[in-house]
């Protein structure tokens, strides 16, 4: 049976305190990455990501090279994305092998992410019960259309509960894909209010019990499926990165033309710029950032450089705001130069996580994977600034 070694959460700073939104430059990738980084902080081997979404940004190819890239992992690991919601995220916990990072995802309707890591040590979860029963109230087609049968009382009754009931199951303790009110008619004693209610949600009161070292029955439900586990309290490692709520920016968009996409010059730069390294060559103790080929002192073209990853934390070496429109881009925003710690690199990003113009010289903050553009209905990720909350 899976033990959970240690966990790491994620919540866009965006919205209420409750009902967070993804920023303009944040997918279902990028709060994945963000949550799986925090999982893996003490640097403990990982052979597969599990990811477990309804919000993929991409349906037709594979998400995996961007994750991977993003939480620094091998681009050799095995990468299984599922779609699906709380009960999905648990069946996948719970059926998973030790070194095996599981990460659950949501977008709508409140933004969020959620990560464990699988090992042979620390919280125990066993699978209890699964139930799937067919009561399509949410659907939505291959265009995205979504259609609601918009019958709460009926959902209800004939969806959780009716799944509970079937599955014999004790009280839980916490369930997952449910609102908080729902949630505490089903439940023992006060269960813990989870800022999601897809894929993510389940780890999220995962994370819970770990925190209050309380087992039990924990329950994932989408409309009429159900998967519960009983969790055994066990030394994990909670990290979490929910920065406190803010109201979302308001901004203006000057409408533009799609702007072409060139997937050679995509290819070319993605793993410098996705797995954030620079470039070194042989008998140099410079960095290239970008990395880049050099004409030795013969005229010859050196192209063999090692690629050397980079910090993710430095400091503002100078910054501007934009604040006139701009075909395409929202506007206002900032800009900074950002000298990164220990190498000598320095690198111009966008801001993210505050309001434009807040950024000062000398503020310190990291490095966040972030989607930086949108062409032709490609997602574009590139690295944005994060000041530190005390910085903003």
């Amino acid at each position: 049976m899976p033990y959970i070694a240690s966990m790491g959460t994620y919540l866009p700073c965006w919205g209420a305190p409750r009902a967070r939104v993804a920023g303009d430059d944040e997918d279902a990738i990028t709060l994945a990455v963000a949550a799986g980084r925090s999982a893996l902080d003490s640097g403990d081997p990982v052979e597969r990501v599990v990811l477990v979404s309804r919000d993929l940004p991409l349906t037709d190819t594979s998400n995996a090279a961007v994750l991977l890239a993003g939480l620094g992992l091998d681009p050799e690991l095995e990468v299984i994305e599922r779609l699906g919601g709380a009960p999905a995220a648990l069946d996948a916990l719970t059926s998973a092998r030790p070194r095996t990072l599981v990460i659950g995802v949501d977008i709508e309707p409140t933004a969020g992410a959620a990560a464990a890591r699988v090992s042979d040590h620390g919280l125990h979860v066993r699978i209890a019960a699964r139930v799937a029963r067919s009561l399509p109230a949410r659907t939505r087609n291959a265009t995205g259309a979504v259609h609601d049968y918009g019958d709460p009382r009926m959902l209800h009754e004939r969806g959780p509960v009716a799944s509970l009931s079937a599955a014999w199951l004790d009280t839980p303790v916490a369930v997952a894909g449910v609102d908080h009110r729902q949630a505490e008619r089903l439940c023992l004693g006060n269960p813990p209010e989870l800022p999601t209610l897809g894929a993510a949600a389940g780890l999220f009161a995962l994370a819970a019990m770990a925190e209050w070292d309380t087992g039990g029955l924990l329950v994932g439900v989408e409309q009429a499926n159900l998967s519960g586990l009983i969790v055994a309290p066990g030394p994990v490692r909670v990290r979490r990165a929910e920065p406190p709520a803010r109201e979302p920016l308001e901004r203006a968009e000057t409408p533009a033309a799609d702007l072409p996409l060139s997937l050679a010059a995509y290819e070319r730069a993605f793993e410098a710029k996705v797995r954030w390294e620079a470039g070194q060559h042989a008998g140099s103790a410079e960095l290239d950032f970008p990395p880049r080929y050099r004409v030795g002192p013969d005229g010859s073209l050196h192209t063999d450089y090692t690629p050397v990853p980079l910090p993710r934390t430095g400091t503002v070496y100078t910054e501007t705001t934009v604040r006139l429109p701009v075909p395409g881009q929202r506007t206002p925003y900032s800009l900074v130069v950002v000298e990164l710690d220990e190498v000598g690199v320095r690198a111009l990003a966008p801001v993210t996580g505050v309001d434009p113009g807040t950024v000062a010289i000398g503020d310190r903050g990291r490095m966040v994977l972030r989607r930086v553009a949108l062409r032709a209905g490609v997602p574009d990720y590139g690295y944005a600034f994060e000041p530190e909350v005390e910085a903003s």
